[in-house]
């Protein structure tokens, strides 16, 4: 019946009221406006128009997400929900106290002394430390439980030494450093190139030695032999990763030189031990000639 009426009033009638409802319900969509005129010319709309009113006033809030966690959790009321464990490279690197912060509920405890003190809650683990006075330090992380040992401060810091100086004999990857001789070099020059071979040396690093020939120059010894002579004028003892050997069909030697091994110390050490005569005791110890004269160059 509100239909026919509207469609009776003429075209004017039905103009004034779209007007007035555009001006009074501006925030109508396009598309649903098309929607209600198109019902009112036709004669289809059986039904009174509300007011319209913008989808924001329908709700001023998000629904909260649909969420099964809480009816599918097996973690009981008042408990923390187990965290999922994570390991890192310097887990075992370093060592000090945790304080407060204990990320497992379950602990195993070991007194200062060694003793086993068991599993226990972290709580209890807590008190346990104020009422000693010492410190919570994680020994092994990946056990189940988790291992703990309460500390001193003192037995803390030893700890502490002993895995740097187990870092520092860790031995890693050694760097290698190069040097490019040639034949004929200057003195001075050569001089310079075995200082910084011996510093590299020291620094743990192996130093690639390479001597080329000069096409300027001919040489008829060869170039491995001439290499050997060259690293023995080093002041310190060095070892041998690779002996010197011809490369390039014999246009250059190479050889990768390290530090000295203990044997090598050792053996080094060893040699240099051995008595030299010094010419001043060859003097000394020269039997004097038959005719009681001195055979010495010196005498004047």
């Amino acid at each position: 019946m509100g239909g026919n009426r509207i469609l009776g009033a003429g075209k004017s009638t039905i103009v004034k009221v779209v007007n007035g409802f555009l001006t009074k319900h501006c925030s109508m969509s396009t598309t649903c406006l098309r929607w209600a005129m198109s019902q009112v010319v036709t004669g289809r709309c059986h039904f009174r128009l509300g007011p319209w009113r913008p989808p924001a006033l329908f709700s001023t809030q998000r629904a909260a997400p649909c969420s099964m966690t809480a009816a599918l959790s097996t973690t009981a009321d008042g408990e923390d929900a187990p965290r999922k464990k994570q390991y890192s490279a310097h887990t075992h690197s370093t060592i000090g106290s945790v304080g407060r912060m204990i990320d497992h509920r379950i602990l195993q405890v070991i007194g200062h002394d060694g003793a086993d003190l068991g599993t226990m809650h972290r709580v209890a683990a807590l008190q346990l430390m104020d009422q000693q006075g010492l410190k919570l330090v994680i020994l092994d992380e990946k056990k189940d439980p988790p291992v703990y040992q309460l500390m001193t401060g003192k037995q803390i810091q030893e700890v502490q030494l002993k895995l740097r100086e187990k870092q520092k004999n860790q031995a890693g990857p050694a760097r290698v450093k190069e040097v490019t001789l040639k034949t004929a070099i200057a003195s001075h020059d050569l001089d310079t190139k075995l200082r910084q071979i011996q510093s590299w040396l020291s620094k743990k690093c192996h130093v690639r030695v390479t001597l080329k020939k000069r096409k300027d120059v001919n040489n008829t010894q060869p170039l491995d032999s001439e290499l050997k002579e060259i690293i023995q004028r080093i002041p310190t003892t060095v070892g041998f990763v690779s002996e010197p050997r011809l490369i390039q069909d014999g246009k250059a030697a190479m050889c990768i030189l390290r530090g000295p091994s203990k044997k090598e110390m050792h053996q080094q050490g060893a040699l240099s031990k051995e008595p030299i005569q010094s010419p001043s005791s060859a003097v000394a110890d020269a039997k004097p000639a038959p005719d009681g004269t001195d055979s010495s160059p010196l005498q004047q």
